[in-house]
């Protein structure tokens, strides 16, 4: 989909070249039709996509992400019944058991992997989105681009849904097993990430040039 820069091999600020991440080569960029990838020559690597979803619209996406997200953790994921007696609990209600019973670790993990680290990225992404959608950059663009970068692997919220169903499955042989909107608004959650997921944010940094009023 795009040639090499002949005459450079090292970082370069231009708009219109783009470098692979994975082994520093440096490319004229292009714009790509729909449904177009373009991949280094060099190692195959994917460097740019298609992006059909402009930053109104994925400020949309971010909006209702937020919305799922506090259903997701407000409302009960699910109700284990037993002789007559149910039981349910929302994510904060299963974290905080987890520290009560002494597994302070793994309650911090889930902590921070499923509600700050995820809220954080949505924020800040947000954030950004605001001013991209007038062609400016935000205040601490800069900070809030590299943020949202590192937290990209510590958004696990698809994880925790998988191992929600298995859980779920394995305890249906023992317990009345109910399940509640939470799980459901975590699944939409999931749907969305992952859509957010195929998103290269980096192409925020063409659409807001510097210095932009």
């Amino acid at each position: 989909m795009t040639s090499p820069d002949p005459g450079s091999n090292r970082m370069v600020a231009t708009p219109p070249l783009l470098i692979c991440e994975h082994c520093d080569t440096v490319y004229r960029r292009r714009e790509l039709a729909c449904g177009e990838v373009a991949r280094c020559l060099r190692c195959d690597a994917v460097l740019e996509r298609y992006q059909r979803l402009g930053p109104g619209a994925m400020l949309a996406l971010v909006l209702t992400a937020l919305v799922v997200f506090v259903q997701a953790n407000v409302w009960p994921i699910v109700t284990l019944g037993f002789n007559g007696q149910l039981i349910s609990t929302t994510l904060w209600g299963a974290i905080m058991m987890m520290w009560h019973e002494h597994s302070q670790v793994v309650s911090v993990l889930a902590a921070g992997t499923l509600f700050f680290f995820p809220l954080c990225k949505m924020l800040l992404l947000g954030w950004v989105l605001l001013f991209a959608r007038r062609g400016q950059r935000a205040p601490g663009f800069r900070l809030a681009m590299v943020t949202l970068y590192r937290l990209g692997p510590w958004t696990m919220s698809e994880v925790f849904v998988l191992g929600a169903m298995v859980a779920i499955v394995k305890a249906h042989v023992y317990f009345d097993v109910i399940l509640n909107p939470g799980i459901f608004a975590y699944a939409a959650l999931t749907l969305l990430i992952t859509i957010f997921a195929g998103i290269d944010l980096r192409r925020l940094w063409d659409l807001t040039p510097e210095g932009a009023p």
